[in-house]
């Protein structure tokens, strides 16, 4: 950014520093001269409050429901099977030890992530899916039919990969492929080192697998978080989700089956986690119009700023040092040193403690739209996203 055209100190500002947070905050207000569009099928309430009227309503709406009626998508609610996992919840008065009592709530929730760490569980959704897509899927959109595994971890992506391998290779003579898809490196459920490139066929990895998944031997895509929006394959027919989806996430997830395609006349989905009426009533909340629910609240800014200042990852020093870096060339090449020492020293040995990147993520996705609303928050909190996102990216 050129010095020349930051704002001039006149004793409005302290210093340069905040000088060049006031013009950044300025140069992201939406102008007048300017035209913004939004297209999307799930609006949420940010979506309306900078691209919607003044009421907080769309400009036009398209709805769900009038898409599928003009047949330009398919109604992936019409074939829902959901299967529940039965166990008996025992209640126990007098326990010994009442520190391993749980309430009853995150008492299903580690019954849940136990079993759905099982590899004999595991095994025989495997062996479900695939008899379905075999005696089922297969025979769909003129024998082109594909299906999608959706996991709850990148571990269970890779568990899954391997045993519908195994099993299409033992009961089905290696008639079909898969593919599989997650970030980075994990270990399995035994321990094995696995990635997408050593799992896949050609070691194909990233978008290269939406490219391979179009061949036609390859019929079923394993995924961990990857492919779950923005994927467009028409041929997709049938869904196996061996996780909890809800809201925006349900609907966005389901939604890469309602794609039209010459011969496609349904989709399928076959649930182990959720129930049908939950996932029913995440749709129905977009199914034909949907508006801003009451005001957009800026204060949420300073609550994230304290939800992040908690973790102690970086001082009033260090930020400051990351701004003025940002407008004075002879102190900007400091600037790497000190993210890379708050990384190293701070955030990794975080991540071994909690999951601090899906809290930095979410953190993250809320703070660049709060800017952008006209109520704007004082600079005073702007240098601290100077550093955030170098520090989660």
């Amino acid at each position: 950014m050129n010095n020349e055209r930051l704002p001039q100190k006149t004793g409005v500002f302290d210093s340069d520093m905040d000088a060049l947070m006031a013009y950044t905050q300025l140069m992201r207000h939406m102008m007048k001269h300017i035209s913004y569009f939004a297209f999307t099928a799930t609006p949420k309430d940010k979506t309306f409050a900078l691209y919607g009227t003044k009421d907080g309503k769309a400009h036009d709406l398209y709805s769900m429901k009038q898409a599928i009626d003009e047949k330009f998508i398919l109604d992936v609610l019409q074939n829902i099977k959901s299967y529940v996992t039965m166990f008996e919840y025992i209640e126990k008065e007098g326990a010994d030890d009442p520190d391993k009592l749980f309430e009853e709530k995150k008492s299903l929730r580690v019954i849940y992530g136990e079993l759905n760490k099982n590899m004999y569980i595991k095994l025989r959704k495997a062996s479900m899916m695939l008899d379905h897509f075999m005696h089922h899927t297969i025979n769909k959109i003129g024998k082109k039919a594909k299906a999608m595994v959706v996991t709850d971890s990148r571990q269970a992506a890779a568990d899954y990969k391997q045993l519908l391998d195994r099993l299409i290779a033992d009961q089905y003579d290696g008639k079909i492929k898969t593919l599989v898809a997650f970030s980075g490196e994990v270990d399995d459920s035994h321990g094995r080192r696995c990635s997408e490139s050593s799992m896949n066929d050609d070691h194909v990895k990233d978008d290269d697998i939406r490219i391979k998944f179009m061949e036609d031997d390859y019929k079923i895509l394993v995924v961990a978080e990857k492919f779950q929006t923005g994927f467009d394959q028409p041929l997709l027919h049938t869904m196996y989700v061996d996780r909890s989806l809800g809201g925006i996430q349900c609907i966005q997830t389901l939604s890469r089956l309602n794609r039209c395609y010459p011969g496609k006349e349904d989709t399928m989905v076959i649930d182990f986690r959720n129930d049908v009426d939950k996932i029913q009533k995440s749709f129905q909340e977009y199914y034909t119009e949907t508006t801003l629910e009451g005001e957009v609240d800026t204060q949420r800014l300073y609550s994230l700023k304290d939800d992040v200042e908690a973790f102690n990852l970086f001082n009033e020093s260090e930020v400051n040092a990351v701004a003025e870096g940002m407008i004075d060339p002879e102190k900007v090449q400091q600037v790497p040193a000190i993210l890379k020492r708050i990384v190293e020293d701070r955030v990794e040995p975080l991540e071994e403690i909690l999951s601090w990147s899906s809290f930095s993520d979410s953190k993250t996705r809320q703070y660049p739209a709060a800017p952008v609303v006209p109520v704007f928050p004082p600079i005073t909190v702007k240098p601290l996203g100077v550093v955030i996102f170098p520090v989660v990216y």
